[in-house]
């Protein structure tokens, strides 16, 4: 076996962690223009986090054959991105935050998973 249902579930708890720890931090970045656009950006971020949670969640579920396996693959995919289009319809539709800083967190926040993958440990 060339990798564990315990590795896999390290690997999605770091994404996570690191994706709420890029929710602040553009959150952060984003204060210089404003306090709505602050909130945008790790709205967006936390999506992204969000999203990576329900997935892994779904996805490591326990230990099955290569048929529920993928099914519950391509739920937790189904349930990412429903978060994620919901979501951004929350945020830009009914909060009315600027889209560019939404964007820009949701950018950042999967652009973690880079990361996640690159020093995995």
């Amino acid at each position: 076996m060339l990798n564990s249902l315990a590795s896999g579930r390290r690997l999605a708890l770091r994404m996570v962690m690191l994706q709420l720890a890029t929710a602040a931090v553009i959150g952060l970045a984003f204060l210089a223009q404003g306090r709505r656009e602050a909130v945008a950006a790790a709205a967006g971020a936390a999506l992204a986090a969000l999203g990576t949670a329900l997935l892994s969640a779904r996805a490591f579920a326990g230990v099955s054959g290569a048929g529920l396996a993928l099914g519950r693959l391509l739920a937790g995919m189904v349930l990412r991105w429903i978060v994620l289009v919901g979501g951004l319809v929350l945020i830009l539709g009914q909060f009315k935050l600027p889209p560019l800083a939404a964007i820009a967190g949701l950018v950042a926040g999967y652009a973690t998973n880079l990361l996640a993958f690159r020093f995995k440990g």
